[in-house]
């Protein structure tokens, strides 16, 4: 059962074709979010491996650029339509009518044209995060682990938010989630990505000629700084979308995801 979950965690957020057999409940579905920070590893190796070979024949400028894209194509830009949606639906102005102006942002969320405010969305997400990546590659001894940890937070950073919230649909994958979610998916979500993390600290500082710096600083505090940071930061934008739109939809954890990245990336270099 446990490993038909995770097979169900890599198909709702990668392009891979991993196929599962046999029906598949809600709850299955739901449980599957347990294991978000497994795919946020893979795709995180994803990021050092291209990361350690093509800093060898380019520039960090065109390396960030190959792994950005890399990491977009392993999920198809499923995030980032999730954010334009959102901020295309955010965008509508309101008409003082609370109910009627729901159902206009979930209706302009469910329309398949991308608006200018969407695309603005998307253009800054990525410069900001090439910029960020960019930045990190140039972090001599922790950029790997930095590029690992990425996708693995903001994985944990939607299935955060699905604790104690509603759906503002009644249909629908994001439904799903809020409705059979519970604390035991935030909680062991959380302690998976912590283990991860510590193993792949230790495994780097073991395996490389360079120990990081966080041996010295607390990696550990680092871990939960980010934690507590993300947690709060992806709290606010709930908080935010429940005012605009009555609940969460699937569109809003595609945003959740690419912001608490930025956010992840912002903190580390602060760290550093």
């Amino acid at each position: 059962m446990k490993l038909r979950n995770i097979a169900l965690a890599f198909q709702f957020l990668t392009i891979i074709p991993i196929k599962t057999t046999g029906e598949v409940s809600e709850k299955d579905i739901a449980d599957s979010s347990m294991f978000f920070p497994v795919v946020g590893t893979f795709q995180g190796l994803i990021l050092v491996v291209l990361s350690f070979f093509l800093l060898k024949v380019f520039s960090p400028d065109i390396t960030a650029v190959l792994i950005l894209l890399a990491y977009l194509l392993t999920n198809g830009g499923f995030h980032q339509d999730g954010l334009s949606d959102t901020f295309d639906a955010i965008s509508v102005k309101s008409t003082g009518n609370q109910a009627q102006d729901i159902q206009k942002r979930l209706a302009i969320m469910k329309d398949s044209t991308t608006g200018p405010i969407g695309v603005t969305a998307i253009v800054f997400s990525l410069l900001f995060k090439y910029l960020l990546i960019k930045t990190v590659l140039q972090i001599k001894g922790d950029a790997c682990l930095i590029l690992f940890l990425m996708p693995i937070y903001s994985k944990w950073a939607m299935i955060s938010v699905m604790y104690r919230s509603k759906s503002a649909r009644s249909d629908g994958i994001g439904r799903i989630f809020l409705e059979h979610g519970g604390f035991k998916h935030v909680a062991l979500s959380a302690l998976l990505m912590v283990f991860i993390s510590l193993t792949a600290f230790y495994a780097w500082v073991y395996c490389t000629s360079f120990p990081a710096k966080w041996v010295e600083g607390g990696f550990i505090l680092f871990l939960f700084c980010e934690i507590a940071v993300i947690y709060l930061f992806c709290s606010f934008l709930k908080n935010i979308f429940i005012d605009k739109f009555g609940g969460l939809t699937g569109d809003n954890f595609g945003a959740i995801h690419e912001m608490s990245e930025i956010t992840f990336l912002l903190i580390a270099l602060l760290w550093r």
